[in-house]
């Protein structure tokens, strides 16, 4: 299976099944002397595990990560960084009634399709499980990029029609909670909407927004390697985001170029912009401005309601999908989406060390 590695210079392979024995991440190209140890990281897997919450899967995973390699004394070596997360609670019988047949808004019948074969406990590669290796890994990007002023802020946006008023914005709401909303009162509706939702054995899409601070200009390329569209493939690699957006993002189409084009003025010799309808990316480059991302999560699809589809045989046949299940995905995807960010940031950052001539004359001979 071909697909699992993403990355130039900082490359990370996950590994692993939902309801297999565990999973797991290979972070290559990490650069040595990062302090790091497994506190650390699992504070970030704390962020993503099951079981927080009336709106997250019953599995209740501790997803405790061990570092097997790449780390000495607390410090990175260089050395390929790989860490393992052990599946503890898998039920795989909740999935036997549909070993045989494709759950609509699943991956399934495109498995099938492809290899001839598919994994249906859990869902095997394409679960929402294997995002925990992507989370490990991208705790350590974070912490890279931490040490260059480079920090995030990242929440959930919107639960269905119900959107956060950005005059009540408030940082501190966001961990305060289980939605990782910044609007106390918005925080309150959408619960109030997914509990009628989950007692009608249904489900909702969501919005994720990432602020991130600190980069500076230069990061990008022009052509293929244009900033977002690597911040979009690694966003949109993560299951049920359906659509991707950069600042104003499809907003933007319904403006004209007065309206839009962000001006710039000289801040004390430092170039800077009244606005960031850009999302501080222009022709695929970071402009220094805050980068703005939005990733839109369809609803899950793994709903108790009964649902009508086919099986391997193509016959019609009704399904009511069993196990344990997020009736809503974003809260636990909202570190997901920060860590795939920073992870293409980071890599961003070690491509940009060669860009210059002088750059590199600085580091060799200064």
């Amino acid at each position: 299976m071909a697909g699992s590695t993403f990355g130039k210079i900082l490359k990370l392979t996950t590994w692993g099944e939902s309801h297999g024995p565990a999973l797991g991440v290979v972070l290559d190209g990490c650069p040595a002397g990062i302090e790091i140890d497994e506190e650390y990281i699992q504070s970030f897997l704390d962020r993503r595990k099951p079981g927080q919450s009336d709106f997250s899967t019953k599995r209740n995973e501790s997803d405790r990560v061990d570092i097997l390699s790449g780390v000495f004394e607390g410090k990175t070596t260089g050395a390929p960084i790989s860490m393992m997360i052990r599946n503890e609670t898998q039920i795989s019988r909740d999935y036997s009634n549909i070993a045989s047949v494709y759950r609509p808004g699943h991956a399934d019948y495109t498995f099938d399709e492809k290899y001839g074969f598919r994994d249906y406990r859990g869902g095997g590669r394409s679960s929402g499980r294997e995002t925990a290796a992507r989370v490990a890994a991208g705790a350590i990007a974070i912490k890279l990029l931490s040490e260059l002023g480079v920090s995030f802020t990242t929440y959930v946006e919107s639960v269905g029609d119900i959107c956060i008023d950005p005059a009540r914005f408030d940082r501190e709401e966001i961990f305060k909670n289980k939605l990782y909303m910044p609007d106390k009162e918005a925080a309150e509706k959408a619960s109030e909407y997914l509990r009628g939702l989950a007692a009608d054995k249904d489900s909702s899409g969501a919005t994720v927004k990432c602020i991130i601070s600190g980069v500076p200009a230069g990061l990008g390329d022009p052509v293929f390697d244009k900033l977002d569209a690597r911040l979009a493939m690694a966003v949109m690699s993560i299951g049920a985001v359906k659509a991707f957006e950069v600042g104003n993002g499809k907003v933007a189409s319904k403006l004209k170029g007065s309206e839009n084009n962000d001006e710039f003025y000289n801040d004390n010799g430092v170039v800077r912009k009244r606005s960031n309808n850009s999302g501080g990316i222009l022709g695929g480059i970071s402009d220094g401005s805050d980068i703005i991302l939005t990733a839109s999560f369809k609803p899950t699809p793994s709903i108790y309601k009964e649902q009508h589809t086919v099986n391997k045989a193509h016959e019609d046949v009704a399904i009511e999908i069993k196990g344990r299940h997020d009736p809503i995905i974003a809260p636990r995807a909202v570190v997901v989406v920060e860590a795939m960010s920073a992870l293409v940031i980071a890599d961003a950052l070690l491509m940009n060390c060669t860009s210059r001539m002088d750059n590199i004359i600085k580091f060799y001979k200064d």
